[in-house]
C-alpha cells in the first residue's frame, strides 16, 4: 500500500520531468530551449501542487517518496 495518495496529475506531471531531464541530460540535445523551458514549466507545476498544502503532502518524506516512485516506474519500463 502506498504511504502517500498522490493526485494522478501530480504523478504524471514527476513523470514528465524525469523524461524532460533526461533528453535534456543526453550528448548533444536538441531543442534545448525548448526542453528547459519545459522542465521549469513542470517543476512550477510539481511545487506548487495542492496536494503540498494538504496533510500529507507536508512532509518532506512525501516529495522524497514522489521522486522515488516515479523514478522506480521508470526503471521497471526500462528492464
Amino acid at each position: 500500500m502506498d504511504r502517500f495518495p498522490f493526485p494522478a496529475d501530480l504523478i504524471h506531471a514527476q513523470q514528465q520531468w524525469h523524461t524532460t531531464y533526461r533528453a535534456l541530460a543526453a550528448p548533444r540535445p536538441r531543442r534545448t530551449t525548448e526542453l528547459r523551458r519545459r522542465l521549469l514549466m513542470l517543476s512550477v507545476r510539481i511545487h506548487w501542487h495542492p496536494f503540498w498544502s494538504t496533510p500529507a503532502g507536508r512532509t518532506p518524506a512525501a516529495r522524497v517518496e514522489l521522486r522515488q516512485r516515479t523514478a522506480a516506474g521508470r526503471m521497471r519500463g526500462a528492464a
